[in-house]
């Protein structure tokens, strides 16, 4: 009998830690960090195909994001899937791609931080090379840092801020090229 109760008092135990380990992690997915696989190259070589990025749910809850910010949000030709782009502008920037270059209110977007001086940046469906557009509120416009294999706004329009899920905040898989994502401007 001493044996049937301290196996009742473990499974008890061992149920209450997992029930409360699952309410801690339940909280932190749903209000402040989820995960976020890297599909595709669209933002090589920065993120990889594959990576896992831990996305901060909070950040842009309390401030909208900046430039240069690498965020996740709803896809607007695909809401049912997440994409992973950098802002290169907000509610009344202007935007002109002209001869393989961005131009942010009327000057060169210098991208050299984040991206090789080679890569150039043409026109889209809803951009067109030459052509100057303003960001309206509550919209951003977002770009792949892989210019050339990159489904961005050039091609769909802006990113509203409902569709926002959060700001990209660490790279965690694989370990061997875990780091902290940074704003480079």
């Amino acid at each position: 009998m001493e044996y049937a109760r301290k196996a009742y008092y473990f499974l008890l135990d061992a149920v209450q830690t997992l029930l409360v380990a699952a309410a801690i992690f339940l909280v932190i997915y749903v209000f402040l960090f989820r995960p976020f696989q890297v599909d595709g190259d669209s933002m090589y070589p920065n993120f990889l195909n594959g990576e896992y990025v831990l996305t901060n749910l909070v950040a842009l809850r309390i401030n909208n994001p900046k430039l240069g910010d690498v965020i996740v949000f709803k896809a607007p030709p695909e809401p049912d899937k997440d994409y992973i782009k950098r802002v290169i502008g907000v509610a009344g920037d202007t935007i002109q791609l002209k001869g393989g270059d961005v131009y942010l209110n009327g000057k060169l977007l210098d991208e050299s931080s984040f991206l090789s001086p080679s890569v150039r940046t043409y026109g889209g469906a809803f951009l067109k090379e030459g052509e100057v557009i303003t960001v309206p509120p509550g919209e951003y416009f977002v770009m792949g840092d892989n210019r050339m294999y990159s489904s961005d706004s050039r091609e769909w329009g802006f990113v509203p801020q409902a569709n926002l899920i959060g700001d990209s905040s660490l790279v965690y898989w694989p370990l061997n090229d875990m780091k902290i994502v940074t704003n480079p401007l």
